[in-house]
């Protein structure tokens, strides 16, 4: 089974999006490991909404809390207890994607576990989301070396928003990170979109 961890230059940059198309791209299974707060309409819940193959499979996220906080604060309020060790990774035919919850230094309990914990604890590699703002390169490239020095392979860049050529070539120039491909959210997201989007990432 591969494994393949969603994580991004932040909060808001178009994970979950992103996710979708690459569950759509590799005819892949989905899994939200936590998800906090917007439980009216859950990542996981959005994520099939967008997907059109029948052979993707959405599995239940392994803690579900109310507030749409960190996961640490909003386990607190839910009193639930987080445990690096209770995750258990589901299985799946083909590839797994697994969409983070923020940032990579999200903390996720008060035991000073954070989500870069998780993808080691999962063994699996990262797909960086840039999204392009004033900033993105130092949250960028945070991001990289936070996940190169805990030995995490990382399988690429997917850029997101309007193109900026020199801050898009100076990431990969430093990084070395192969560019997966490029999308731009702005525009409506429906299952054509994803589809259109998915084809460029088929053979990552």
């Amino acid at each position: 089974m591969r494994k393949i961890f969603v994580t991004g230059n932040g909060t808001d940059v178009g994970k979950t999006v992103i996710s979708a198309i690459l569950v759509e791209a590799l005819k892949a299974d989905y899994w939200k490991p936590i998800q906090a707060g917007g439980l009216d309409n859950t990542d996981t819940m959005f994520v099939k909404s967008l997907v059109s193959n029948d052979k993707s499979v959405f599995h239940p996220e392994q803690f579900v809390l109310t507030e749409p906080m960190s996961p640490h604060a909003a386990a607190r309020i839910d009193n639930v207890e987080i445990k690096l060790n209770d995750f258990k990774t589901p299985q799946a035919e083909g590839t797994l994607i697994i969409e983070g919850a923020g940032g990579l230094m999200v903390p996720i309990n008060d035991e000073n576990n954070l989500i870069i914990d998780l993808i080691q604890h999962f063994d699996t590699e990262a797909v960086i989301v840039s999204r392009n703002y004033l900033g993105s390169i130092n949250h960028t490239l945070l991001t990289f070396e936070v996940l190169k020095q805990r030995g995490v392979t990382i399988t690429g860049i997917i850029f997101n928003g309007e193109e900026n050529k020199e801050t898009e070539s100076y990431i990969l120039k430093f990084t070395g990170v192969p560019l997966l491909g490029r999308v731009n959210l702005e525009e409506s997201v429906d299952k054509e979109m994803i589809r259109k989007y998915a084809i460029q990432f088929e053979q990552i």
